[in-house]
């Protein structure tokens, strides 16, 4: 399993990089389909924003958290 500060600098990649790219790639084959009714568009659209984050789920998850591994500094 990958450190913790990897998992931040992947997640940090896959946001900066990835998901741009991603967004780019929906439009463009959503401009080779004929346009579909609004709503089904509107529904293609919400569900390829949420199928992009799948694959990346294990990244993402405690990357906001404090680094378990760190050093605790105590508070007292």
């Amino acid at each position: 399993m990958p450190s913790h500060k990897t998992k931040k600098r992947l997640a940090i990649l896959i946001l900066v990089v990835g998901l741009p790219v991603y967004a780019v790639v929906a439009s463009s084959v959503m401009t080779w389909l004929d346009r579909p009714p609004i709503l089904l568009e509107l529904l293609i659209y919400a569900a390829l924003g949420v199928i992009w984050a799948l694959p990346f789920r294990w990244v993402f998850l405690g990357v906001g958290q404090p680094d378990p591994e760190a050093p605790r500094e105590d508070q007292g």
